[in-house]
């Protein structure tokens, strides 16, 4: 996508600037600076999903919605439900399509800008219940929609290469981020927020168990350490003090013993 006039002169003036805390710099509702507009997280998300089909395609791994639609329509059922929860910003800025890459091995799941989602086989068939799918489909979700893979981008690759990412000036360095996505790894402080919103989100689904990523979490901690350990700790770690803060929000909300469907996930499963 094309960014606007105006996003284009903003940023390459900001450049110019020095960027160096100038009143060119935009913040987000918290004042964490945040120099990408809104055009920009949705034409560098284009690009980085674009690399990134591009590679699980070559590999054989990225399932495709032709070749699979009943699994698409579960994981489609469950995705929509998050988002018609009325809790995300940017509910209609982004794409929020959500992709499968078939690796039973891999327990994992990613968000790029611009809310394109992807999932391991792994990750599904590792799950108990529909709930700790929408829990941890609803905290990838909050990464994109609070920004935080912009914000984590923009923290370890610097606004000026973004810029060139962007401008389609980079294609080495568009490569090395999608490489890297998978493995991106957030502040604590934005773990916390994914999953506090994560929880806000599923209260506002009326079906699933609001602390239905702090089942996954504990289910995962029980196995830390063992060869079945998911890779979702590696870059999402601490689940002892994660699954207390998801609890007492879910509490907060009085959300959390809802036994919804489990349909969807079984039809994924049965689909993998």
């Amino acid at each position: 996508m094309l960014r606007n006039a105006f996003s284009r002169f903003y940023l390459l003036g900001a450049l110019a600037l020095g960027l160096a805390g100038t009143a060119a710099s935009c913040t987000d509702d918290k004042g964490n600076p945040v120099l990408f507009s809104i055009e920009d997280d949705i034409a560098l998300g284009d690009q980085v999903a674009r690399q990134t089909d591009s590679t699980y395609r070559a590999k054989g791994q990225l399932v495709e919605r032709a070749s699979n639609p009943a699994a698409y329509q579960a994981l489609d059922a469950v995705v929509q439900k998050i988002l018609n929860s009325g809790q995300l910003e940017h509910r209609t800025d982004f794409a929020w399509d959500v992709k499968i890459i078939k690796d039973d091995a891999i327990q994992n799941a990613f968000a790029s800008p611009g809310g394109h989602i992807y999932v391991f086989s792994g990750l599904i068939k590792y799950l108990d219940n529909e709930s700790e799918l929408a829990g941890v489909l609803g905290h990838e979700m909050a990464h994109a929609d609070r920004r935080h893979t912009s914000r984590q981008l923009q923290n370890e690759y610097g606004i000026n290469l973004l810029l060139s990412v962007v401008l389609g000036e980079n294609p080495n360095q568009l490569a090395q981020i999608a490489a890297g996505l998978g493995t991106l790894k957030f502040s604590r402080d934005f773990e916390n927020e994914a999953d506090q919103y994560s929880v806000i989100y599923l209260n506002n689904t009326g079906t699933y168990a609001c602390d239905g990523a702090a089942g996954f979490f504990i289910k995962a901690e029980a196995e830390n350490g063992g060869s079945g350990t998911p890779e979702f700790l590696s870059t999402h770690p601490n689940p002892g003090s994660r699954i207390q803060a998801i609890q007492t929000k879910a509490t907060e909300l009085n959300c959390r013993n809802r036994t919804p469907s489990n349909s969807n996930l079984q039809t994924l499963k049965a689909n993998l």
